[in-house]
């Protein structure tokens, strides 16, 4: 007990580091790919080494870790420290039990459940619903897709296929949809992406155009991923339309929320969602809109039972008491499996379904400052949209790719770049709630600043009239 004291003693002490480095130095020194294990001493070595040691191995580390969770972190789909999450997170890594049976996780199952519950009453599922916490938003999708392939082929899972499958999903949606048919024995050949607006929408009326020719050539479709923000755009596909088409042609229709899902918590947002109570599945990120640790992802389900046709399976040595809504390893992809809900539900229980809501919300609200500030300086071009805590933009006609390389490698800020329609632009994402106006004025401030410091940039000819003409295309 002494050394877990001292080893706590340790995390503490590190931390403190962290904290105070990241106030000093938002952005983390970069070192380059090639230099890490010449910089760094990532060695394992056959003699044990004392704790001073270890303690100043691990602050390097820590110091040239990326810093995501600071002010001028942009980058990717997450961002920011919830203090009541970590709590959570820590105290799971204390407890360090898997989530397979109520024998070894005990009232944690009911933790897990009572999100999984509350998350299908306020997507409006119903008493048959149920869902699980996969590894991330990809496995989400993962297990969406056999759900819909079992529920169309039901002898896929015992026999292999029977029927040539075909899928369905946006141009703009998320990359894992490929690798998840090859995974699931369809075959990336047989996912059908739809083309989208110039919002990056699913056209309703190209996947209808593309199920009738598909069924004329004698496949069967058994799936539809529509997106509940893209990963660029931020755009939400229409659900309701989809799902017409879905409930037609008998159709799995799951919803891809792990960008933006959280909105169903948002009275003034929910109705970006329209229709989502009639999806089959639906699926959200708690690590992303959130706060909460990485990885904190939920699969919501309408029908349970479809869980349990797909993923359970029988095993003496494992489900030995307690019923099968209390095994939660029936219903899982894997086995072993560590406590992803404790942290979530310990963030929700501290500030509750208001505090969830005000999070997303403020998340809009600096997402909307960020568009404000582009449509008022002349400098700029916008290429993003309302309802989107993505904010798309070009700088002086300044590369994308070059601009936000340069602003890593000096350690300015961390912002990524995307495109859409043969379009490249700078992406700047709002999801880190612990921001403040201030904070998304300052990262304008420091990229100004930056090219000004540095005019020798390489610029694009004109992307700007290409965006403009787009925006009016789409009304």
């Amino acid at each position: 007990m002494s050394e877990l004291n001292n080893d706590l003693q340790l995390f503490n002490e590190l931390v403190e580091i962290l904290l105070k480095e990241e106030e000093l130095h938002p952005v983390a020194n970069r070192i380059e790919a090639e230099e890490l294990y010449n910089t760094l001493d990532l060695s394992l070595n056959e003699a044990p080494m004392i704790d001073n040691q270890l303690k100043s191995v691990l602050k390097e580390v820590i110091i040239a870790t990326p810093k995501t969770s600071t002010n001028l972190f942009f980058n990717q789909l997450f961002g920011g420290r919830q203090g009541k999450a970590i709590l959570g997170d820590l105290l799971a890594v204390m407890l360090n039990n898997s989530m397979y049976t109520y024998k070894v996780a005990g009232p944690q199952v009911g933790i897990e459940q009572e999100v999984i519950r509350r998350s299908c009453d306020l997507i409006g599922y119903g008493p048959q619903s149920n869902g699980t916490f996969p590894t991330g938003g990809s496995m989400s999708n993962y297990m969406a897709l056999m759900m819909g392939r079992d529920a169309c082929d039901p002898d896929f899972r015992n026999a292999g296929s029977t029927k040539k499958i075909t899928v369905y999903t946006s141009a703009e949606s998320h990359y894992s949809n490929a690798k998840n048919a090859s995974f699931a024995g369809i075959g990336r050949n047989n996912v059908r992406y739809i083309p989208t607006d110039n919002q990056g929408r699913m056209l309703s009326e190209k996947l209808e155009e593309q199920i009738i020719l598909d069924i004329k050539e004698g496949y069967t479709p058994a799936y539809v991923n529509a997106t509940a923000g893209t990963t660029v755009l931020g755009s939400f596909d229409p659900f309701d339309r989809i799902a017409d088409i879905c409930e037609k042609y008998n159709i799995w229709l799951h919803i891809d929320g792990a960008y933006s899902g959280a909105v169903f918590l948002s009275g003034k947002y929910k109705h970006l969602l329209k229709g989502i109570e009639r999806s089959n599945s639906f699926s959200y990120n708690a690590h992303k809109m959130l706060g909460t640790p990485l990885t904190c992802s939920i699969l919501l389900v309408k029908d349970k039972q479809q869980l349990h046709k797909t993923f359970s399976n029988d095993a003496d040595y494992l489900y030995q008491t307690d019923g099968d809504d209390f095994n939660l390893g029936k219903t899982s992809f894997q086995c072993g499996r560590r406590n992803d809900a404790l942290k979530f539900w310990t963030l929700w229980k501290s500030i509750g379904t208001k505090g969830l809501e005000a999070m997303v919300d403020k998340q809009f609200l600096l997402a909307d400052t960020a568009r404000e500030y582009v449509k008022s300086h002349p400098d700029y071009c916008l290429y993003s949209f309302d309802d989107s805590i993505s904010i798309c933009f070009n700088y002086k006609n300044i590369d994308p790719n070059v601009l936000c390389t340069a602003l890593y490698e000096n350690q300015i800020t961390v912002v990524g770049f995307g495109s859409f329609n043969d379009t490249e632009f700078v992406r700047l994402v709002t999801i880190n709630a612990t921001n403040e106006k201030e904070d998304i004025l300052n990262f304008f401030k420091v990229l100004e600043q930056f090219v000004e410091e540095n005019p020798n940039l390489e610029k694009n000819s004109d992307p700007c009239e290409t965006v403009q003409n787009l925006k009016e295309t789409a009304g």
